[in-house]
């Protein structure tokens, strides 16, 4: 059984920062790539940003320039630092890990931006 449980998310004004993170635990075996998608009210679940296992790292345009992904392999643990938050970011953030070729998701963690 895996398990992946975020945490960081909250309330922030408009221009200001958060850090979320993500741990797997369980029967992890190989960590093939890690990210995060958000979810706004009414909107579909997008990709925000993701890490492979090589380093590389993809984000979507909107965020490039003020999020950015990392990971410890050591720790199983993903990061999202989030800086010059915007109130289009409100949105659930769900962390994504494929482990040994299979895909897990999070519960999710809320993050509100206010004006």
């Amino acid at each position: 059984q895996v398990q992946l449980v975020e945490s960081g998310g909250g309330l922030v004004q408009a221009g200001g920062s958060l850090r979320l993170s993500c741990v797997a635990s369980g029967s992890i075996g190989t960590i093939n790539g890690m990210g995060w998608y958000r979810q706004a009210p009414g909107k579909q679940r997008e990709l925000v940003a993701d890490i492979g296992r090589d380093g590389s790292t993809n984000y979507v345009d909107s965020v490039k320039g003020r999020f950015t992904i990392s990971s410890d392999n050591a720790k199983n643990t993903v990061y999202l630092q989030m800086n010059s938050l915007k109130p289009e970011d409100t949105a659930v953030y769900y962390c994504y890990a494929v482990l040994t070729l299979i895909g897990h998701w999070g519960q999710g963690t809320q993050v509100t931006v206010s004006s």
